[in-house]
């Protein structure tokens, strides 16, 4: 896999979550750089080995 895209939402008590399109991945931050931190952070643990994950992650905000 070369890429995995995350919808990413604006979440009523505040902050942001994301969903990957494709993919049981869900994740939440405090702010965008939080939220991209711990989206990085979930791929690396759906992964497990490093050939597996996709080189590219793009978050579209809707």
């Amino acid at each position: 896999m070369s890429e995995i895209i995350f919808a990413v939402r604006e979440a009523e008590e505040g902050g942001f979550w994301a969903r990957a399109l494709g993919h049981s991945l869900f994740t939440q931050g405090e702010d965008w750089d939080d939220l991209r931190t711990m989206v990085k952070d979930a791929v690396s643990c759906h992964f497990e080995k490093e050939t597996e994950r996709p080189k590219v992650i793009r978050l579209r905000y809707a």
